[in-house]
Parts: C-alpha cells; sequence; structure tokens
C-alpha cells in the first residue's frame, strides 16, 4: 500500500511464486542426470556394427581420439540436463551425440 501524487491510497499488487513451486523450481535446477551401468567402447562398437552412416563413423573416430567413453557420458550428461524440462527424446540425444562427435 502507498499513496500517489494526490494523497490517494494505492494498493501495489506483488506476484509471489508459491514456495512450492520455488522449491520444485530449485530441484529441477539442480537435478543430476547420470547413466546406470557401464558402458565400454566395445559395448559402443557392438550396437553400432551394422551402422554405416556418417554419423556412427564420426562417433566411433571421436570416441577412438578419446580412447574410450567417459568424456562422451560426462558430455551428454552434461548437455541432457538443458532438456529436462522440455523432454529428452531419441532424436535430442541423436543431435547431442552428433554435437559430441562432431567436437
Amino acid at each position: 500500500m502507498g499513496y500517489d501524487s494526490t494523497n490517494h491510497v494505492t494498493f501495489v499488487h506483488v506476484v509471489r511464486r508459491p514456495p512450492l513451486n520455488a522449491l520444485i523450481n530449485y530441484l529441477i535446477d539442480n537435478l543430476m542426470l547420470d547413466f546406470q551401468g557401464d558402458l565400454a567402447l566395445e559395448t559402443v562398437r557392438h550396437y553400432l556394427r551394422d551402422d554405416d552412416s556418417q554419423d556412427a563413423r564420426a562417433l566411433l573416430a571421436k570416441l577412438a581420439e578419446d580412447r574410450g567413453v567417459s568424456d562422451m557420458m560426462i558430455t551428454l550428461a552434461d548437455c541432457l540436463k538443458d532438456y529436462i524440462r522440455t523432454g529428452i527424446t531419441e532424436e535430442v540425444v541423436r543431435e547431442q551425440i552428433r554435437l559430441y562427435a562432431e567436437s
């Protein structure tokens, strides 16, 4: 509540975020994404053995350069956090793998 230039009482409407929404936003913003289980380079090669696409070849080359999948797993988990609110789909993961392979 305040007064305007003519000394009339004015009311200020303050929009507050409900505490539960603030907590939910905090939890989502601080959510950690991880992959269950181990993934070895040989396992990736097994999955991609019949895939002759440019994306598969680029990924295998990048993983060979990195000498394993650890960097890819960390990078993917970090990048996919940005999609938690909108959804992590197969296409989103495919695009993130493509970007990783091109880096």
